[in-house]
């Protein structure tokens, strides 16, 4: 008797497996689909038209790019939460096309025995009265029959109208992801408008500018920590330096107020617009919990404490977003450092006091400098097609873009949960 042979046993197919080959057709399906978006040469005309009128003073440009920014995140949020819903109905299509499949044989069966009644048909009592037993058997038959070939037709037809259904759901889905995706082209296309405006508002020395942003790739090659890249560049690179200082001044100013002071600063600054032309933060960082926005449209991967990968703590959190997305400040500060840095990718961290520094890596271009002050909200830099290698993302199985943001006190790694909205700090690993 010969064996049974392993190779003819089918295999079940791979739930995680699916999942990903159902992602990758639907990130396939939304590249084709971007592809063939381009704004509109009127567009592009009209956008140097009103960046033109845009009164060039520092704050009005700084709130022109908050809200660009603003906008952009948006619409980027838009088309990850798109992709997601899209994913999921070519799910469900997949889920009726195999239930047609697996009831292929059943229906065959059906029409069948349909036709082999059309050939021969029970005989009519009142034609051949002498056939009656014939007539009988033929009724329990069909009574036997019928109800199971109706019951089919109605799942049949149930089926067919759910697929066109979500078939209607697939397309509508469609013009609001392109809707979506032209949207942010014109904030891209704004938004770099805006920039040039505020490279030339600068009037900085261009030669001044790159010796600093030198000597810091320099540092950042000697350094073998986070902690110990912040505190060369804030000793030996002069804006940094002087930001720093800045920091701790605006710190010591608040130290000196008594409680009621601070209190009444803190009901000031919640009841009104913060100033766009500022130079310092507006509020003390410790004040934030529960109210810094995300710095870009996504979804939250994995947290401070999960597993990194290497058998460590993750010390920050990895936030998943789409190809180029927008990254911004969340919240007030000074740049301390914008590079390259080890596996790191482009990096910005940030200085907004109280002895806190906030880490943002996993980007492939930054728009600041060193020494710079920015407002949250304000444009830092934006992400790559895919995930930058890193230590720190090793635990993650995807390839998708991926920001990692790390919170710092006093040079040690801070939880971020509790400086988050609640709409923030509500997204799980599994939402991505």
């Amino acid at each position: 008797m010969n064996s049974p042979d392993p190779s003819a046993t089918p295999v079940a197919p791979d739930p995680a497996a699916r999942l990903q080959q159902q992602r990758d057709n639907t990130r396939i399906e939304l590249d084709a689909l971007s592809r063939t978006i381009s704004l509109s040469q009127e567009r592009a005309q009209a956008l140097e038209t009103e960046i033109a009128e845009i009164e060039k003073t520092n704050s009005d440009l700084r709130a022109a790019l908050i809200a660009s920014a603003d906008k952009r995140k948006g619409l980027e949020q838009q088309i990850s939460d798109g992709e997601q819903r899209l994913r999921i109905l070519r799910g469900q299509q997949e889920g009726v096309h195999a239930s047609l499949r697996a009831r292929r044989g059943v229906l065959a069966e059906v029409l069948a025995a349909l036709q082999r009644m059309g050939r021969n048909p029970p005989p009519a009592l009142l034609v051949t009265p002498d056939d009656a037993l014939a007539s009988v058997r033929s009724a329990i038959l069909l009574g036997a029959v019928v109800p199971g070939i109706r019951q089919e037709t109605r799942k049949l037809a149930d089926d067919l109208q759910a697929l066109a259904d979500l078939g209607r759901k697939v397309e509508d889905e469609k013009v609001a992801l392109t809707t979506a995706m032209a949207g942010r082209l014109e904030e891209e296309q704004r938004m770099r408008l805006l920039m040039a405006e505020k490279d030339k508002l600068k009037g900085q020395n261009a030669a001044e500018l790159l010796a600093e942003r030198r000597k810091a790739e320099q540092l950042a090659g000697q350094a073998t920590s986070l902690q110990g890249l912040i505190g060369s560049l804030e000793q030996q690179i002069g804006s940094v330096r002087a930001a720093a200082e800045a920091a701790r001044a605006e710190e010591a100013e608040r130290q000196r107020m008594s409680e009621a002071e601070r209190e009444a600063a803190r009901q000031l600054a919640e009841q009104a617009v913060p100033d766009k032309n500022r130079i310092a933060p507006a509020y003390a960082f410790a004040d934030l919990q529960k109210k810094l926005a995300l710095p870009a449209a996504g979804s939250v991967l994995a947290r401070f404490g999960d597993e990194d990968g290497t058998g460590h703590a993750l010390q920050g959190m990895m936030l998943g977003t789409e190809a180029g997305a927008l990254v911004t400040a969340p919240a007030d500060g000074w740049i301390v450092f914008a590079g390259a840095f080890r596996s790191y990718g482009q990096m910005v961290i940030l200085n907004p006091g109280n002895g806190y520094h906030v880490v943002l890596s996993g980007m492939t271009e930054v728009s600041v400098q060193q020494g710079q002050f920015v407002v949250a909200g304000e444009p830092l830099g934006a992400m790559g097609a895919k995930r930058v290698a890193s230590a720190t993302a090793l635990a993650l199985e995807t390839d998708r873009p991926t920001l990692y943001i790390e919170f710092r006190k006093d040079g040690k790694p801070v939880d971020s949960r509790p400086w988050w909205t609640a709409s923030d700090t509500g997204k799980a690993r599994n939402d991505s």
